[in-house]
């Protein structure tokens, strides 16, 4: 199921990255050798590919070279499980010999990445993609960082928006584990303390292909859907939905309405447009930093080659994290002695400036950051994007919640029925 592939950035770079080489910014001594794992195989797979490319953007944007020394990348694959995961990373830990680790994708990845790193004490790792809360609330590692906020915090917003939209009464569709875990807490956390109730919550198999069962749950009292799939789950569930009749308003989880969903071309597309959600970025987001990212993505990526007409939720948050990667070490001139002492000091302090605002850690090496509530809108092309409704800046991990009193989420917590 892995599959591992040794990839020199060089051979990627765009028409800047061959100036800088032109230029003499190749330079002398070994190369700073960088894992970078995504699911490119099950679910996630399109994701998972859009994610490589935002690490890649952030390798490209600096010429391939960062403090002077030549950036491998070394690729592997896993497909949403966490074993897999971990076989993965250990063969570019154990074998490859990289330095530094940029991944993985999926939740519970994450967490047993995260376990894994602190086995690893000389290599430095970093996030990808992945939205766990538990990854970095829950024993955390003191050699792993995440730049990206996670799936708890990219909920904030939506559940007064769900109130202001009159949805009081809402059923839950969700995968079952850790990352969707934190969509929903996140999600209920405000919409239950507003008046709202969640009378069923349905947890479905991660890359289950048959929702009859859950479609047939559907009370016919409740006001909308909080639907909380990614990738082909997602795609799989809105077809057989479609072909059921269902009518039932939706609410999207941050990955259900990512570029890489919104792209599939089934019947139920169209049916999409209203849909409100919250995450990380919005694609209409008017922001000067964020339409410089959008217009990088786009030129380097280009749709006929594979990229989508805006770059994806994975692609922002593995972009963000490389970037942190990269920047880190430039702070530093790439030194990595004493087992990453002053570089990982140096991602600790780091205020990074993103497209969607600046992102800062936390104590447990947790970003702090900015999440938008949205809504599926058509673009003038005729295809589906989201619009900015709200935007929330420095959002920390416990959401305003005294920590004697959060709960991380899961199947049962919390709830309002």
């Amino acid at each position: 199921m892995r599959v591992t592939k040794r990839f020199v950035v060089r051979s990627l770079l765009s028409a800047a990255a061959a100036m800088a080489v032109a230029g003499g910014a190749w330079a002398q001594g070994a190369p700073i050798k960088i894992g970078l794992l995504a699911t490119l195989e099950g679910p996630f797979a399109a994701g998972g590919a859009d994610g490589m490319r935002g690490a890649e953007l952030a390798v490209m944007q600096r010429g391939g070279t960062v403090a002077g020394r030549r950036i491998e990348i070394i690729k592997a694959s896993s497909n949403a499980n966490p074993d897999v995961a971990v076989n993965a990373v250990r063969k570019l830990v154990e074998q490859d010999k990289v330095d530094i680790v940029v991944g993985p994708l999926s939740g519970s990845e994450g967490i047993a990445v995260k376990n894994y790193s602190k086995t690893q004490p000389q290599v430095t790792f970093i996030n990808g993609g992945s939205g766990a809360q538990a990854t970095t609330l829950v024993d955390p590692s003191p050699n792993f960082f995440r730049f990206n906020t996670e799936g708890a915090q990219w909920m904030v917003g939506l559940g007064k928006a769900a109130i202001d939209k009159g949805y009081k009464r809402v059923m839950v569709i969700a995968e079952d584990y850790a990352f969707p875990y934190s969509q929903v807490q996140g999600f209920m956390a405000e919409f239950c303390r507003l008046g709202g109730k969640v009378p069923v919550k349905a947890w479905v198999p991660l890359g289950g292909k048959d929702y009859a069962s859950t479609i047939a749950r559907i009370p016919k009292d409740v006001d909308a859907l909080l639907v909380v799939l990614g990738g082909a789950d997602a795609v799989n569930f809105l077809n057989q939905y479609e072909a059921a009749g269902g009518d039932k308003p939706m609410m999207g989880g941050s990955i259900t309405v990512s570029q890489d969903v919104l792209n599939y071309r089934g019947k139920r597309r169209d049916s999409l447009v209203g849909t409100i959600s919250a995450g990380p970025l919005a694609d209409s987001f008017d922001g000067a930093d964020w339409r410089a990212f959008v217009s990088d993505y786009k030129k380097n990526f280009p749709v006929d080659k594979g990229g989508f007409p805006s770059p994806s939720l994975f692609a922002l948050v593995y972009y963000t994290n490389m970037k942190a990667a990269l920047d880190g070490l430039d702070a530093v001139r790439g030194d990595l002695a004493n087992n990453h002492a002053r570089y990982r000091d140096s991602l600790s302090k780091l205020e990074l400036k993103m497209p969607t605002g600046t992102v800062r850690l936390d104590s447990n090496r947790q970003a702090i950051g900015t999440t938008f509530v949205t809504e599926v809108v058509k673009d003038s092309k005729g295809e589906l994007t989201t619009r900015v409704l709200r935007k929330v800046d420095n959002v920390e991990q416990l959401l305003g919640i005294p920590r004697d009193q959060f709960k991380i989420g899961t199947r049962d917590e919390p709830s309002c029925p």
